[in-house]
């Protein structure tokens, strides 16, 4: 995403037109997700790219330019054979859609802006595109007004019904929207998701060293400063150190966040429970046994938490995979963590339809 917006903030420096080429829907298993864009601007320049190469992006760089001589938008449908499939990712023939759009930078910046203003406030945003008339735009952005139209109030209010279900999925793609199935191609933007972990112990490390592979910002909470150190951490984003509870006060919670508790400590867990849970973050697990587990709960329902908030609470955390080593718990966790964000079963895929 930043490198997204990076891309614009360049051409704005070097371009007053350009074809917008976007990735809206894939049929088959591509190397770029729907999204991916492609720039090809009046005096040649061409940055990004709607696959990984090859024939498709040629004949995209192609179609952009008729785009920039028409000044007119056109859907480009590529069906591709097994050879060009190959080349460009794919494991076998499938078709693929790409929007190419001809527009002014100044009015596109502006634009990317507002996205962006959004994400950097850590709200999520959606950039809602009419596949039929490309130039109606409307943007959603988490908990604010919309802003732009796809044509109709009908059709601008069934949109932003998909677009919150895709902000929570955090995926983009083309839908048909409302009772003449309108295709519409949404953008979904948003904060990086991040995970949290309260205590800097053996797990918390490669915990924390995998999170950051996986593109996830991270932070690591901690009130004794020997062991929350860059040494030990040389991932992390944030190394906060003090008292837990009153750090956890300070940091935010959404829908895109990761809480995990390796202390093993109940001075340590149950104030950082107290307030962690009732934010309602993505996922909270916690180190430690079932019956430990239990303890915890029933402490916190005695001192008056709604039983519900407790259903939040993965203890053990992590997935049954055998995991022995620190390593090997760390990737457990983040591998529940991501399937109970994704809404998903962690079943093997092989039994999944």
């Amino acid at each position: 995403m930043e490198e997204l917006f990076d891309d614009i903030e360049k051409l704005a420096h070097a371009e007053k037109r350009v074809a917008m080429a976007t990735l809206v829907a894939t049929r088959g298993t591509s190397p770029k997700r729907e999204g991916a864009k492609m720039w090809v601007g009046e005096e040649g320049r061409i940055l990004g790219s709607v696959t990984i190469g090859g024939c498709v992006d040629a004949r995209v760089i192609a179609e952009s330019e008729q785009a920039l001589s028409s000044f007119k938008s056109r859907l480009v449908e590529m069906k591709l054979a097994n050879e060009d499939a190959w080349e460009i990712g794919f494991s076998c023939a499938g078709d693929l859609d790409v929007l190419i759009e001809p527009v002014d930078v100044s009015n596109l910046l502006e634009l990317y802006r507002a996205v962006r203003s959004a994400v950097d406030r850590g709200k999520r945003a959606v950039l809602a595109t009419s596949l039929r008339e490309s130039s109606r735009k409307l943007l959603i952005i988490e908990d604010a007004e919309m802003s732009g139209s796809l044509g109709t109030p009908e059709l601008d209010a069934h949109s932003q019904t998909v677009a919150l279900e895709l902000m929570r999925k955090r995926i983009s793609k083309t839908v048909s929207v409302g009772p003449d199935s309108h295709p519409v191609f949404f953008e979904v933007h948003g904060p990086p998701p991040t995970l949290i972990v309260f205590g800097a112990g053996h797990v918390a490390m490669p915990l924390v060293s995998l999170a950051h592979d996986l593109g996830l910002k991270t932070i690591v909470v901690d009130g004794r400063p020997r062991f929350a150190t860059q040494e030990r951490f040389p991932d992390v984003d944030q190394l906060l150190i003090g008292i837990p509870s009153e750090i956890a006060e300070t940091l935010a919670y959404t829908s895109s966040t990761f809480v995990v508790l390796t202390a093993h400590d109940y001075k340590y867990d149950l104030p950082v429970l107290k307030v962690v849970l009732p934010t309602r973050p993505a996922y909270v697990g916690l180190l430690g046994s079932k019956r430990r587990g239990h303890a915890i709960k029933e402490f916190l329902r005695d001192g008056g938490m709604d039983p519900a908030l407790l259903d939040q609470l993965h203890v053990p955390t992590g997935l049954d995979i055998g995991a022995d080593t620190a390593a090997e718990i760390a990737l457990s966790i983040l591998a529940e963590a991501v399937a109970i964000k994704s809404g998903r079963p962690a079943a093997f895929l092989r039994d999944t339809k």
